[in-house]
Order: C-alpha cells, then sequence, then structure tokens
C-alpha cells in the first residue's frame, strides 16, 4: 500500500543463505513451514489496482481490467488474481458489523464483482487492514475505519461469502512487535482457513512500522509477505529499506531472502512499475527478470486496458513467466556480487538452471560466472536467452555484455545438477564474545559505511544478528569487512556488500573467526569486557576476546 508520508528508515537484518554445490542456487529454509492452504504452491499471478489508481477505483475500472486481462491474453499465460486494493469499502459497517463495500463505487455489491471476475476464468482478490484503519483511512485519505481488529472471524466468512480468493492484509499501524504481527497476522490465517475456501493470504508487515519483513520468515504464516517498503516508479530512490523503494534498492533487500522461497511461501517485493513510466525500457526489463528470477508474486500494476507493445513484450515473457512458475519454487541465490556484477541463479524442477546475470552500474560491462558455479557438472552445456530466445552452447562459461541497469537470463540446461548439500542454519544468529558474553553489536543501528562493530549486553536485536550468506556475515543489511591491506589493529567494520575476499571470514574450529583476505581474527579490543568496546582485527592467538559462540 502506498502512503501520503515518508516512514522512518529502520534497520533490518538479512536472512542467511543456503549452498548448492558451494553457492547460494535457490534451496528453501527449514526453519518455517509453508502455510498448509493448498494455494500459492507457486508465485501467485495477477493485477493490483493501487500502484497506478490509489483509491480513484470503481467496479466500472476493475471490470474492465478483467477484461482485458482475457482479451490482452495475460489470463492465459497466468494472471489470474484481480485484487481491489484500499478504499472499496462503505466507511462503515452495516448494523451487524458486516463489512460493505462503497454504494457509489460499487452499486452492484462486492459479489456481484467476484461473479463477474469468475465469471472470465480470473480469481477475486481484495484489501484489509488486520488494526483499525486501512492506509488510505489512517492517512484521512478515505473515511472511517473498517479494519478487521476485532472482526477477523466475521470479516473470513464474509470474504469466503463473497467469493474471495485472494486476501491482501495490510499492517497500517507504527504499533506492535514482531510477535504481536504474528499473533495478529496469526487470526486471520486461522480465520481463513475455518472459512474452508482456499484463499491466498498476502501480508505486509512493514507499513509505518519497523521493516519486520527482511527480519523474520513469515511462511508459517502467510502465502507472500512483503519484505520492503513500498515500490516507486523509480530505479533508485537512495532509500536502503525506507519509503518509498525503487527497483534496485528492493532488490539489494531481497536477494538475502532467497532461503525462505518454497512452495505455498514467496518473499514479495511488492506490486509490479513495469509500463507505468519512469524508467527505461531496459530498467523494465530488468525489473520484471529479476522479480521472475527471485520467485516474487508477478502482480502488474499498469494500467492493462492501454498497455503499449513494449510493456506486453515484458509482461508476456513466456520464458520468464515459466522460470518464476517452476514447480520447485526456489528463489534465485546469489552466486556472486561485486557491488556492480550481480550473478542469480536458480534451480529447476527439470535439472535446468536459470541465471540472471544484472548489472547495476552505471554503463555496459561483461558479466561471467560458470557452470560448475551455479551448480552444474559436466563440459557441454546450451544458453537460452529469455529475452531473445537465441541458442548458443558453451563447455562451462556463461557470460553476456550487460547493458548499464539490464540483465540478461540464460536458461542453462545440459550436464548434470548437483544435489543440494547440507545447509547451514538460515537463520541469522548472534556471535557473544568469548570473554564477555557480550554480543557482537552494531553500534546505535548505525548502517553507515565504516561504521565499527563494538560488544554490547545480548539483547536478541537486529543489530546482533548475523547471518552467513556464503562466507559472507551480514547484520541491517550491511556486511562485515575488514578494511583492504588491514594489518594487526585495523579496525572491523560494516560496509556495503561487494562480493570481496575482504567481506568474507572463516569460522574456525578453535571458536576464532578469521578474514579470509588478510588471515587476522576478529578481536575484543585489548581484552576489554565492558559495553562498547570495539571489536577489531589482530593476529590469530585463540584467546578468549578472540573466540566467539553462536547464540
Amino acid at each position: 500500500m502506498k502512503r501520503f508520508v515518508r516512514a522512518r528508515n529502520w534497520g533490518r537484518a538479512a536472512a542467511a543463505g543456503l549452498l548448492l554445490a558451494g553457492v547460494l542456487v535457490g534451496v528453501h529454509a527449514p526453519v518455517a513451514q509453508a502455510l498448509d492452504n493448498g494455494v500459492a504452491r507457486t508465485p501467485p499471478m495477477g493485477w493490483n489496482s493501487w500502484n497506478t489508481f490509489g483509491c480513484n477505483i470503481n467496479e466500472t475500472l476493475i471490470r474492465q481490467t478483467a477484461d482485458a486481462l482475457v482479451s490482452s491474453g495475460m489470463r492465459d499465460l497466468g494472471y489470474q488474481y484481480v485484487v481491489v486494493d484500499d478504499c472499496w469499502f462503505n466507511p462503515n459497517r452495516d448494523s451487524a458489523g458486516n463489512l460493505q463495500g462503497d454504494p457509489t463505487r460499487f452499486p452492484s455489491g462486492m459479489k456481484a464483482l467476484g461473479d463477474y471476475i469468475h465469471a472470465r476464468g480470473l480469481k477475486f482478490g481484495i484489501y484489509q487492514v488486520p488494526v483499525d484503519k486501512t492506509c488510505a483511512q489512517y492517512f484521512n485519505s478515505y473515511p472511517g475505519a473498517t479494519g478487521s481488529q476485532g472482526h477477523e472471524a466475521q470479516d473470513a466468512r464474509q470474504f469466503a461469502a463473497w467469493g474471495v480468493d485472494y486476501l491482501k492484509y495490510d499492517w497500517c499501524s507504527p504499533n506492535g512487535t514482531i510477535d504481536d504481527q504474528v499473533r495478529t497476522f496469526a487470526k486471520m490465517r486461522d480465520a481463513l482457513a475455518a472459512t474452508g475456501r482456499p484463499i491466498v493470504y498476502s501480508i505486509n508487515p512493514n507499513s509505518i512500522h519497523a521493516k519486520t519483513g527482511p527480519q523474520r520468515n513469515w511462511g508459517d504464516v502467510a502465502n507472500m509477505w512483503r519484505t520492503t517498503e513500498d515500490i516507486t516508479n523509480t530505479w533508485n530512490s537512495g532509500q536502503t529499506n525506507g519509503y518509498p523503494m525503487g527497483i534496485q534498492n528492493i532488490i539489494d533487500v531481497n536477494v538475502p531472502l532467497a532461503p525462505y522461497a518454497k512452495p505455498g511461501a514467496f518473499t514479495d517485493p511488492d506490486m509490479m512499475e513495469v509500463g507505468r513510466g519512469g524508467m527505461t525500457d531496459t530498467e523494465m526489463r530488468s525489473h520484471f527478470a529479476m522479480w521472475a528470477v527471485m520467485a516474487s508474486p508477478l502482480i502488474a500494476g499498469n494500467d492493462v486496458r492501454s498497455m503499449n507493445s513494449a510493456t506486453q513484450t515484458i509482461l508476456k515473457n513466456a520464458n520468464l513467466i515459466a522460470i518464476n512458475q517452476d514447480p520447485l519454487a526456489l528463489q534465485g541465490g546469489q552466486v556472486s556480487f561485486d557491488g556492480t556484477r550481480r550473478v542469480l541463479a536458480k534451480r529447476l524442477a527439470n535439472g535446468d538452471v536459470a541465471v540472471a546475470l544484472f548489472n547495476q552500474g552505471g554503463s555496459t560491462t561483461t558479466i561471467s560466472t560458470t557452470a560448475a558455479a551455479i551448480g552444474k557438472s559436466g563440459s557441454s552445456f546450451t544458453l537460452v536467452d529469455a529475452w531473445t530466445n537465441a541458442s548458443t552452447t558453451s563447455t562451462g562459461t556463461i557470460s553476456a555484455s550487460v547493458p548499464s541497469h539490464g540483465t540478461v537470463v540464460y536458461r542453462v540446461s545440459g550436464g548434470g545438477t548437483a544435489p543440494p548439500t547440507t545447509p547451514p542454519p538460515s537463520t541469522a544468529s548472534a556471535l557473544s564474545s568469548v570473554a564477555s558474553g557480550r554480543c557482537l553489536d552494531v553500534p546505535q543501528s548505525n548502517t553507515a559505511n565504516g561504521t565499527q562493530p563494538v560488544i554490547w549486553d545480548c539483547n536478541g536485536a537486529a543489530n546482533q544478528r548475523w547471518a552467513a550468506n556464503g562466507q559472507t556475515l551480514q547484520s541491517l543489511g550491511k556486511c562485515l569487512d575488514a578494511p583492504t591491506n588491514a594489518t594487526a589493529g585495523t579496525k572491523a567494520q560494516i560496509w556495503d556488500c561487494n562480493g570481496g575476499t575482504n567481506q568474507q571470514w572463516t569460522f574456525n574450529a578453535n571458536g576464532t573467526i578469521s578474514n579470509v583476505q588478510n588471515g587476522l581474527c576478529l578481536d575484543v579490543n585489548n581484552n576489554g569486557t565492558a559495553n562498547g568496546t570495539t571489536v577489531l582485527l589482530w593476529s590469530c592467538s585463540a584467546a578468549a576476546n578472540q573466540r566467539w559462540n553462536r547464540v
């Protein structure tokens, strides 16, 4: 849900990665069980009214959109959910406390709208919130207070009676801890289940709130969950994780969450901006390609009644849709990233691997990886370009010249696919100093490059959670970093993740953590044990102030 004021830019914790042949290639995490409601076995596809129309909706618009999804061929490619976002409500519940459609905007009623959508082979989606006011109501852009708070079971029954197939449930409040959110979102999860109707459950825990999306695997609560603040129609908004966010900013947050995706559970980087202007055709192609490889729900946000040919070419790319809808339902994981050139790989059910070569830089560059790096074995491979359908052969090199902000996607077949290795723990953990029992801490959640970690009383906060993503250690979206050419006594720091060996760490059997580039160990300065003592790099000695426990 878009909002009308900027939210506070809260910190976030990156999720851990899992390994396939030594690299991230979309293996799901074992921690949270996927919501077992039988729906969303692959990422949901459809259309949502908010990005283009906001509150300016009515039943004529929704019916015309349903017709356009059919006539354009989008329905037959998988775009099936027609989601009516905020501002569909009558500002008042009826005398029995039931929700009602706005009598001016939806004079035929919501059931009739659902029937119209169903008659066209599509599915009906609707918007609601778990608190007292919807986002538009919270910001006084729409009258009333019609949230589901205290009405969960009643509203779930109403949705089922109207034939709703998809509920977008948006936490539009600054109040509540993550635990409060889990309990509250679970109420509607259970209420929907009690109706007996299969309904996709889509939640947004981020609106006007600490960014809880990246801090938790919500797959036990919902079929899809927003991982970032709201998307905006631009490439780079300059927001790491604040309101609003451009395409590249969202990708930076969503990529580390690859381990969470599985059938019935998907990270949601928000509804798409393809076809709304504001970006170049190359950028919009990257937007769609990365959403496809990240196993993101493909929810169009443009006016599908008036798409130009370029927009249709992107949204109707059957190769990318097939990659997105692969039944393994794995999110593409990061193979490499040097700050500009990013490679993702997504293992597919037939043994193929989809590879995205993404250029985040300002000029054309060559991006390369290898078949071995993406988990393929053998010496002969076929690469099919998802955009051009051109087919080439390779003995192992996967490479392309990629324009600024562009993405080349290959479907790689041939050879064998390495089975997943046993993954390390998939959730972030704290690192406790053996000498003091205090935890490695990013002071005051300061995410500025160069911030020096300290030790502090362990409290479980995000700025003390460190996720192992390959050999990197990430907290608040930054990597633990040793400055290039570091010597004994150089401070440890956090920095933008860039894939360098100075950001790679080894957990040694004696409890020390050493840097791959320089061999120095994480050390609590001068054997200190007090809160706020800085952490630096020192020659490895295995002393207590260099040993760490994962807690």
